[in-house]
């Protein structure tokens, strides 16, 4: 129970540090604003990494867990509780955003010009450019924390201003539900699963030393 209660509260605060700065880029919309929102995502994901990372590993993402699903790190039964911990905690996360600034606008929304087509390639392109980071990084010893949130500063930079980078499915939940645009759900969500799905079988044929169960000693 303590692995899912501490993914639940990974996402909320992980949701409250990040998305907070999200919305002011949706405000002020400048290179300083978007530089600000990825170096927001990306050292909330670094304070969660040591925060809970002992404890449940830190996903804080459905597609990550379903990345350690695959490769046999956690049981389906934990996958399953990760994701829905991931996914209430991310709504609690925007409630409480949602209280504090009355608006959650700019979250996972796209420029005009940019089709639903192209949030599902982008989001599987950038999901997959994520995920093997995420698996490699535990063998890396106690810099771990700071490579994932590096990396995840960067795709930000890469697709905040276009697509919202969601990267995430619980956050593509949550802010549909609180945005009430429900049209850009199935292309966020799905492209986030594919792209994290394919990244893990290719992780695992390139790398023969993927889980503690395979590793030679």
């Amino acid at each position: 129970m303590k692995k899912y209660i501490a993914e639940f509260f990974g996402t909320m605060i992980f949701i409250l540090m990040g998305c907070c700065a999200a919305v002011y880029h949706y405000y002020d919309v400048n290179i300083a604003s978007v530089f600000g929102s990825a170096i927001a995502f990306g050292l909330a994901v670094v304070t969660m990494v040591y925060t809970i990372g002992g404890v449940s590993g830190c996903h804080i993402n459905p597609a990550i867990t379903l990345g350690a699903w695959i490769t046999k790190r956690i049981t389906r039964k934990d996958a399953i509780m990760y994701m829905i911990a991931q996914v209430l905690g991310t709504i609690v996360g925007l409630a409480l955003l949602w209280l504090a600034i009355y608006n959650t606008a700019g979250l996972n929304t796209y420029q005009e010009g940019v089709s639903v087509i192209g949030i599902l390639i982008a989001e599987i392109i950038i999901t997959f450019a994520f995920i093997p980071g995420i698996l490699a990084s535990t063998y890396v010893g106690k810099l771990y924390g700071f490579i994932i949130g590096f990396g995840w500063g960067i795709l930000c930079l890469l697709g905040l201003d276009y697509i919202g980078t969601s990267v995430n499915p619980a956050l593509s939940i949550g802010t549909t539900l609180f945005q009430g645009v429900y049209n850009q759900l199935v292309f966020f969500t799905l492209g986030t699963y594919l792209g994290g799905g394919l990244a893990t079988f290719v992780w695992v044929i390139i790398d023969d030393c993927y889980c503690e169960d395979n590793c030679e000693k």
